[in-house]
């Protein structure tokens, strides 16, 4: 057991009772988290995606959405699994009509599919496998567009409903930097843009959009993909004889600071005070006095910021 496991016993405030939630990719790293987090304030909570124990997922990964619903329901709170691949837009209107039958309102969206295991980097766009690298877009974008479409009318019901888009990087960031693959960067800024737009459309039903972003995610791949563990991260980030993890995850955070903040946002009767904005994990930690599983509370896109700037930075002054 990881310390992304530890301290989900329930809560005895549950601020989001009664409240009905979709979390599209709930499967693994932040959408898992986001569910957990969002059932332990009370939500009754619908955790989709594509990855079961009979068809795992498509790029090695053993998480299931089978699981996240289990975990959430061995630490006190209710929720549901529902396969559904998001670009299949019969299995999203599915998706919807089971939860309008069951509880005949949606007050929380989080569409939180990424599509990032497809990133090819390195290459020049006009070099790539387009199809292949499409992939990303698809899965990062478009089952966005499909997921919102659908369940948007649910959400609109009632006043008051929250739809949430997870992002990567603020807007002051993206603006100015590169992603270094066409397909990544254009996904990760149409999502915030999307938030941005759904904002405008959904104020007049009463409703909020936002996109929030963490910083450097401690999620399962990324763990595995640098070779190292929740035990060991930091001592290897800052072990000048490791070539990975880079220097810069020193500054990481786990899945749970982004639903922890997701969830409180949720709660937040004055939400809306956010629409269209985004939003990063440290800003509305610091708005809610919400850290993260260790107590820290990194700022990494100020860190990343300082260090740009050629300011002498140590990871441990920006936690």
């Amino acid at each position: 057991m990881t310390a992304r496991d530890t301290d989900h016993t329930r809560p005895s405030a549950r601020p989001l009772e009664g409240r009905i939630a979709l979390v599209a990719g709930a499967t693994r790293g932040a959408g898992r988290a986001i569910a957990r987090e969002l059932a332990r304030s009370g939500a009754f909570v619908w955790c989709t995606g594509r990855s079961t124990r009979s068809n795992p997922s498509d790029y090695g990964r053993g998480e299931t959405i089978d699981e996240t619903a289990e975990l959430i329901t061995s630490e006190g709170g209710q929720a549901e699994a529902l396969v559904c691949d998001h670009l299949d837009r019969a299995q999203v209107d599915e998706v919807v009509s089971t939860i309008d039958a069951r509880h005949g309102r949606l007050d929380i969206l989080v569409n939180d599919i990424g599509g990032e295991a497809y990133v090819d980097w390195g290459e020049k766009f006009w070099t790539t496998d387009f199809d292949a690298e499409m992939r990303l877009f698809r899965a990062g974008l478009l089952t966005h567009l499909n997921t919102a479409h659908a369940a948007l009318p649910l959400l609109v019901r009632e006043s008051g409903g929250l739809h949430i888009e997870i992002t990567d990087g603020t807007q002051d960031f993206n603006d100015t930097h590169y992603r270094e693959s066409i397909y990544l960067d254009l996904t990760k800024t149409a999502v915030s843009r999307l938030a941005f737009g759904l904002g405008h459309e959904l104020a007049e039903a009463g409703g909020t959009a936002v996109a929030v972003t963490p910083g450097w995610l401690r999620s399962e791949m990324m763990l595995e993909l640098f070779d190292t563990s929740e035990e060991t991260w930091s001592a290897d980030a800052l072990d000048p004889e490791r070539s990975v993890p880079p220097a810069d995850f020193a500054i990481s955070e786990t899945p749970h600071l982004l639903g922890r903040t997701v969830a409180a946002l949720a709660a937040d009767p004055d939400r809306h005070r956010f629409n269209t904005r985004t939003l990063s994990t440290h800003e509305l930690g610091r708005v809610y006095g919400i850290s993260d599983i260790d107590g820290s509370l990194p700022d990494a896109w100020a860190f990343i910021g300082a260090k740009e700037a050629g300011t002498p930075v140590e990871a441990s002054d920006y936690r």
